[in-house]
């Protein structure tokens, strides 16, 4: 039988929380909405600086309460107002660099809205954050849900996501 220490096993785990949100633009606005890095039809672009992609957002977000480098309020802020970079996976690709020792081992998130209608399209959307995480696809939990309309985000005034990540030193 083999024994470990878990205080040592459980010091190279790190998790982190976040969050994003962001209220839609009017129907005629000709933003699409963005979500996981796909285009969603059926739904108006959301009102950001970015491409609002509030998926992405709460990675990023998670990301930085493991590696303690503020993404979307530095980083991101810089590509879009200096260079333009409107692309929330370009500042999730940054954000994933400031890992430096730690590897992505899982992400689970929740996604609460009204609209877009996601159902059909969750496992493009885990295949696509996976892709984007560089992990399996079994690494990406994905729920959705509008919350019995108990926020504005339920009630379809906008989308908010968040996400808890997992992250193992590599050894």
């Amino acid at each position: 039988m083999v024994y470990f220490h878990a205080a040592y096993a459980f010091s190279r785990v790190r998790v982190g929380i976040g969050q994003g949100s962001h209220r839609f633009l009017p129907p005629d606005s000709a933003k699409p909405c963005i979500i996981a890095g796909l285009i969603f039809e059926d739904a108006p672009g959301l009102a950001a600086d970015s491409d609002g992609d509030v998926v992405f957002h709460s990675i990023c977000n998670a990301i930085t309460s493991v590696s303690g480098v503020p993404i979307l309020g530095g980083i991101a802020v810089d590509l879009c107002h200096k260079d333009g970079i409107t692309d929330s996976q370009v500042y999730l690709e940054k954000a994933i660099e400031t890992l430096r020792l730690q590897r992505i081992e899982h992400v689970a998130l929740t996604i609460e809205g009204k609209r877009p209608l996601f159902q059909k399209r969750i496992e493009e959307m885990r295949g696509r954050i996976a892709q984007v995480l560089k992990i399996r696809i079994d690494q990406v939990g994905l729920t959705v849900t509008s919350g019995a309309g108990l926020t504005d985000f339920g009630c379809g005034d906008g989308l908010q996501s968040f996400c808890i990540l997992t992250t193992v030193e590599n050894s």
